[in-house]
């Protein structure tokens, strides 16, 4: 089954959106950041569908599916859906056209207490609209063990180990799980007569209780058992799927949508509404191997409010730009750049702003302008700068083909074999102990007070510095800690050279004031300039 048209008129966020899909792709990407659209698009097929053969009837909530201050159109006109076939062909079940999920799943723990019979998977239960939370791991659990039972007593399997009809059923939810999470299999229901609930072998420890799960691994799991239990009903259907990728980071992000298309059923169209980098960086890979395999739509920057037809985009750089600003949200003044260096420091997230991205900071404004199309980023401590553990180098990577990803750490008390050990893993580490002993340098000082239109006080200045840092050490500081020295240097300097508008804080200072007083030509330039781009 394949969508080709879709229309909406006076439907949630849309006058009148009419919506073409060209061929057969496999599946459909509904792109853009949150509140532009994307979910209005499912739930207007998901109130055609209540209307169209679901079994379910029209169900409208006025004040959440009608646009505000539209004219009130009948139930039946408010969205209309066409299908690559001309219509649905012949003998398809209406009921199994169209499944969707919300992006609001969660089922933190259950326990079954007993069997009982289940219904048809046609009439499970399922979101009507997609700001409903669905809790359907505990019903799926029920429908595995009753198959499970049949199975027993319908004769078909007699000739099978007891063992191997248990493993019938959840041997695809295993095999799925286990492509995302190597270290997680699924062992089976337990007893659904007392207690029952799933139960896996994690790390090498059996008997894992479902509610032990992380978050990423419940939304994953919930996602993989309701496909797989589903779909031996929907199997020529448009399955939709809000936000998939919550809870996820972004490389298991591109696994899921690969999970998700393999237990999409062959005749079936995967529709994903999402902003993942993981999940979009898949797609694009995808359909650079077929491209009539996937479609993107674009979802930003588009008016609702006025007709509009929208039509799947060409997935050029100006679109990848557009998801990777997107995607890594506080990071939106990332566009495409040749070269990113990560650095320490707090991230532009942190709850203190005034400190966070210092060393970035410093670092834009020193290399602006010999490397323009360079830029820098903090993302935590050492440890954090040398595993990416936020992703965003090897997210950039994929997203703008080409980019070099640097990471420099601090030189703080490294011994010069962990040095060389932190070298020999791809990161370059500062010749001196952190950004500050570069920013309060003897050649930076004198170009201060040269800037201050007083190169006499050079000396004096430089002298502060020295009392600052025998200050801190006094306060039991390294001698070479030019961080905790900093502050007593800048309320000295700052009374020597009458300084006026140069920062309101010591980290304002460093960065706006000193920083760009180290330029190309200077020795502290040429050395910073070597620890983080080589020579």
């Amino acid at each position: 089954m394949y969508i080709s048209r879709i229309r909406a008129r006076g439907f949630k966020r849309f006058h009148d959106l009419t919506m073409e899909v060209s061929g057969t792709p496999r599946l459909v990407m509904l792109c853009g950041p949150n509140g532009i659209g994307k979910s209005s698009l499912i739930d207007a097929l998901r109130l055609w569908h209540g209307g169209h053969g679901s079994g379910e009837g029209w169900f409208i909530d006025e004040s959440y599916h009608r646009k505000a201050g539209e004219a009130i159109i009948d139930v039946g006109q408010l969205v209309e859906v066409e299908f690559e076939q001309a219509g649905m062909h012949p003998g398809v079940d209406p009921r199994k056209v169209l499944y969707a999920r919300s992006a609001y799943r969660h089922e933190a723990e259950f326990e079954s207490g007993g069997i009982s019979r289940t219904g048809d998977l046609s009439s499970a239960p399922r979101s009507r609209r997609m700001i409903e939370v669905e809790t359907k791991v505990s019903d799926n659990y029920r429908r595995l063990v009753a198959a499970t039972l049949e199975d027993v007593y319908s004769g078909a399997h007699d000739r099978m180990e007891v063992a191997e009809l248990r493993d019938l059923h959840i041997s695809r939810v295993r095999d799925a799980v286990l492509q995302l999470f190597p270290d997680l299999e699924l062992q089976g229901p337990g007893d659904p007569l007392g207690g029952g609930t799933f139960f896996f072998r994690k790390g090498g420890q059996p008997q894992f209780h479902y509610k032990n799960l992380s978050g990423g691994e419940k939304a994953a799991f919930d996602l993989i058992l309701d496909l797989v239990v589903k779909t031996a009903f929907y199997d020529d259907t448009i399955m939709c799927i809000d936000e998939p990728e919550l809870h996820l980071n972004t490389r298991l992000q591109a696994d899921l949508l690969d999970v998700l298309l393999t237990l999409t059923p062959p005749n079936g169209q995967l529709w994903i509404a999402t902003h993942s980098i993981g999940m979009m960086r898949r797609a694009q890979s995808l359909a650079t191997t077929d491209p009539n395999a996937v479609a993107f739509f674009d979802f930003e920057n588009r008016d609702f409010n006025v007709p509009i037809v929208l039509t799947p985009v060409k997935p050029d750089r100006d679109f990848w730009t557009r998801v990777l600003r997107v995607a890594l949200d506080d990071l939106a003044d990332l566009v495409a750049p040749d070269r990113v260096v990560l650095c320490e420091g707090r991230p532009a997230a942190n709850i203190n702003p005034a400190r966070a991205e210092f060393d970035a900071r410093c670092y834009r404004r020193i290399f602006a302008a010999e490397f323009p199309r360079t830029d820098f980023l903090s993302v935590g401590n050492a440890a954090e700068v040398a595993q990416d553990r936020v992703e965003i180098g090897r997210a950039i990577q994929t997203l703008v083909s080409g980019t070099e990803v640097i990471r420099v750490v601090d030189r703080d008390q490294r011994s010069p074999q962990e040095v060389a050990s932190l070298a020999a893993a791809g990161l370059r580490v500062l010749t001196r102990r952190h950004i500050e002993s570069y920013l309060l340098d003897d050649e930076v000082i004198g170009a201060l007070c040269e800037s201050a239109g007083r190169p006499e006080t050079t000396s004096r200045a430089i002298a502060a510095r020295y009392e600052a840092t025998e200050a801190s050490v006094g306060r039991g500081n390294d001698v070479d800690d030019f961080k905790s020295a900093a502050g007593d240097f800048w309320t000295a300097v700052r009374q020597l050279l009458a300084l006026v508008g140069a920062g309101n804080s010591t980290e304002a200072f460093l960065a706006d004031t000193m920083a760009p007083l180290i330029v190309p030509g200077m020795a502290i330039y040429d050395l910073l300039r070597t620890d983080i781009f080589g020579t």
